[in-house]
């Protein structure tokens, strides 16, 4: 019952961790994501954006994070 290695989530909640993950303002973070333009979604209420997908978001190869 070995699968493969479970990869952690390395999350962050909320659009004023998201700003500061980026170095943006909250407003500057809250804007890019209420137009979608980086990757996160809404759960509970909460913007939640995994800090991997981001990262290679920013980079310009987020189509290589699963």
């Amino acid at each position: 019952m070995n699968g493969p290695p479970k990869q952690k989530l390395n999350l962050l909640w909320g659009a004023e961790a998201i700003a500061r993950e980026l170095g943006v303002t909250n407003r500057q973070a809250f804007h890019m994501l209420e137009q979608g333009h980086i990757p996160a979604r809404k759960v509970g209420g909460r913007w939640c954006s995994d800090q991997d997908k981001l990262h290679a978001h920013f980079r310009g190869d987020a189509d290589d994070v699963a």
